[in-house]
């Protein structure tokens, strides 16, 4: 209950809006952030498959990304004890909170291209 009153105390006060607007895009901007977790939005998967599913990415920056994610709470990093060793990327909790507002980017995405193609 008190977190929904924080939230909406934010929500009126500009300020505190902005900062909390400031807070997330520190965790998922960038050009690569958001793909990365769309991706893995569909499951675990491994380094090589999410290079893949990631169009132009390069291995060194998808690296220093998947990083920046873990850090911030977002992917957790397995390591299974196999030969050779495996890696498998997943959301945590938070990063799964985060289909919420990817779904209304995307829904937001194909609304806007639907309007900018038309005109």
């Amino acid at each position: 209950m008190k977190k929904t009153i924080q939230i909406e105390e934010v929500k009126r006060c500009s300020i505190q809006y902005v900062l909390a607007l400031k807070d997330t895009l520190n965790v998922i901007s960038g050009k690569w952030k958001l793909p990365i977790i769309g991706s893995l939005m569909y499951g675990k998967k491994r380094f090589k498959e999410l290079e893949r599913n990631i169009d132009k990415i390069s291995p060194r920056m998808l690296s220093k990304e998947l990083k920046d994610l873990e850090v911030n709470g977002i992917v957790k990093r397995t390591v299974y004890n196999t030969i050779p060793v495996t890696v498998k990327y997943e959301l945590t909790e938070s990063g799964k909170s985060l289909h919420r507002v990817l779904d209304v980017m995307v829904e937001w995405g194909v609304e806007h291209r639907e309007r900018t193609l038309i005109n």
